[in-house]
């Protein structure tokens, strides 16, 4: 086999792993608009503020250490413990249940019926205050985030991979847990979404809250629990990208990524992220192991907006997202 095919499979293989990743903190966004028909600018700080939450927890840090010391001239800094990976993000999952009951009392339950732009310009505003909190919090200095996940080369995809093809593949242990939890995550809020109470609930409240409220459906815990959800999600992705690169404030910035998969895969459809992402991914990948030699590289970081553009003009809805006519 020509070794420009290998090169070529292993870069698709890859590219669909970092689809993976993107896609992660696309489904976030995906339950947000689908519950409320907006787009959630704060999600990338969700997952950012997840993760300095589940560092500064399993380190055992003092929240607000910096703020307490400057003020009361005091050299606090850490409880003294290190709590297992496990039990630090069950103790953040609370947290974020916390926070989106926090955020429906403080922010949203004020803008029920208000115009898509006003809860949009909401999510803007949460966003930088959530980012100025976790800095407050936590510090900000760059983290390490070590859960106990695999990583480096996958040494079974390696060997398998060279008996077959006489070339073993380069695959991140990372990535292979993070496709795993991804699979789990879409099947699982794609059977909530579609075949629970709740999930039909969430659906009602996107078309209309008026009407959702007229027939008994409590818009607050509708709110509540899509919040959690989005958290949690976040969570699962501050996890895969704190552990890659790293806990620091760039991590906000993954939200940037989930924009083209959003507008590939469509905003309302949660199979849609994934295969969005995975589109994205693989596309970014090739285009630059084909063409990025050929115009000076760096192509990764427009192609994706490059290809979402052309689905805007050509189909605005995406390929799984709903068709949506307005009468006038």
């Amino acid at each position: 086999m020509p070794d420009q095919l290998l090169y070529a499979m292993e870069v698709t293989l890859n590219g669909l792993m970092a689809g993976v990743m993107y896609s992660l903190v696309a489904l976030g966004f995906v339950l947000i608009f689908k519950a409320s028909g907006i787009f959630n600018y704060a999600q990338g700080v969700l997952a950012l503020f997840a993760a300095l939450t589940l560092v500064g927890l399993q380190n055992g840090q003092v929240p607000f250490a910096h703020l307490i010391n400057a003020a009361f001239g005091t050299n606090l800094h850490g409880f003294g413990w290190q709590l297992p990976g496990i039990v630090a993000i069950a103790l953040t999952a609370l947290v974020m249940v916390g926070l989106a009951i926090a955020i429906e009392k403080l922010v949203l339950k004020h803008l029920v019926n208000q115009a898509p732009i006003i809860l949009f310009m909401a999510t803007i505003g949460l966003a930088y205050f959530l980012e100025g909190l976790g800095d407050v919090m936590w510090g900000a200095d760059i983290k390490k985030l070590d859960v106990g996940l695999p990583q480096g080369i996958s040494e079974t995809v390696e060997s398998v991979t060279d008996r077959i093809f006489g070339y073993g593949f380069f695959i991140d242990n990372l990535d292979i847990v993070a496709t795993v939890v991804a699979v789990i995550l879409v099947s699982s809020l794609t059977l909530f979404s579609q075949y629970s109470k709740q999930g039909r609930a969430l659906r009602a409240v996107a078309d209309d809250h008026q009407a959702a409220l007229s027939v008994g459906i409590s818009l607050r815990f509708i709110w509540i629990l899509v919040w959690s959800i989005a958290g949690f999600v976040a969570l699962v992705a501050g996890i895969m990208w704190g552990t890659k690169s790293g806990v620091q404030f760039s991590l906000s910035l993954i939200a940037l990524k989930a924009l083209p998969v959003l507008m590939l895969g469509g905003f309302t459809s949660i199979p849609g992220a994934i295969v969005g992402g995975l589109i994205i991914g693989v596309g970014e990948k090739l285009f630059e192991f084909f063409v990025g030699p050929m115009i000076g590289g760096a192509t990764e970081n427009w192609f994706a907006y490059v290809l979402a553009l052309g689905f805007l003009v050509f189909r605005p809805q995406g390929l799984f997202g709903e068709k949506i006519i307005e009468r006038v």
